[in-house]
């Protein structure tokens, strides 16, 4: 039977949703992996709207889940009639769509609250003990929704993040760009990726590892 891996995104773009590099080189290794992504998002306004372009904010109003579904082309699942039943894993890629909608991690750092759903489906995942894997900044959204396991991930070396997350009960280990972490306990696999760059020949590398890692632990 093929294995089923959720890809929980944050929107379109690396300034106010999902980071798209980042995202495509997850469906990429998944797919080659011989595995099936099943791709979801939460269905609600974005935070803000940014002009990729002009980096500043739009004033538009986008949702979530319809922007998301511009990488998905089309095929994609609100986040709220996804359940665990339906997954054998699950990867959340980066960009600031992770700290400003499936959480408010930007603004609040450690003091952050997660959506809704977003921290039903991490917890729930947990508690199945399937594997989740993040990148990015996406292991921050981990170390609050799994707090009380103290769980064990990478965010590359920002010392700032780091110090969150330590705050948060998670447990940060440096890591290079194309390393993952692994935290066999929790089945949690985390990457850098764009939190060091410098390209996409670099974060590919990376993301492939989680991808392959996180499949092996189902």
């Amino acid at each position: 039977m093929t294995k089923k891996v959720g890809v929980l995104l944050s929107g379109c773009g690396v300034f106010d949703g999902s980071e798209i590099h980042e995202t495509v080189l997850t469906l990429l290794s998944i797919d080659r992996a011989g595995a099936e992504a099943v791709c979801m998002a939460p269905n609600m306004d974005q935070f803000n709207v940014i002009n990729h372009f002009t980096r500043k904010e739009t004033g538009e109003k986008r949702s979530v889940l319809v922007e998301s579904a511009r990488i998905a082309r089309g095929k994609i699942r609100d986040l709220a009639e996804v359940h665990t039943s339906d997954l054998d894993a699950l990867i959340l890629p980066g960009g600031f769509g992770a700290i400003v909608n499936l959480s408010n991690f930007a603004g609040k750092g450690s003091d952050a609250s997660i959506h809704s759903e977003v921290e039903r489906i991490l917890r729930e995942m947990n508690s199945a003990g399937k594997p989740i894997g993040a990148i990015c900044i996406s292991p921050a959204i981990l170390a609050k929704a799994l707090s009380g396991k103290k769980p064990e991930v990478t965010i590359g070396n920002d010392r700032k993040t780091v110090s969150a997350i330590e705050v948060m009960g998670g447990k940060h280990t440096t890591c290079a760009v194309d390393m993952i972490c692994v935290d066999q306990k929790n089945k949690l696999v985390t990457t850098p990726a764009y939190m060091l760059g410098p390209g996409i020949k670099d974060i590919a590398t990376g993301i492939e590892k989680l991808v392959n890692q996180v499949i092996s632990m189902i």
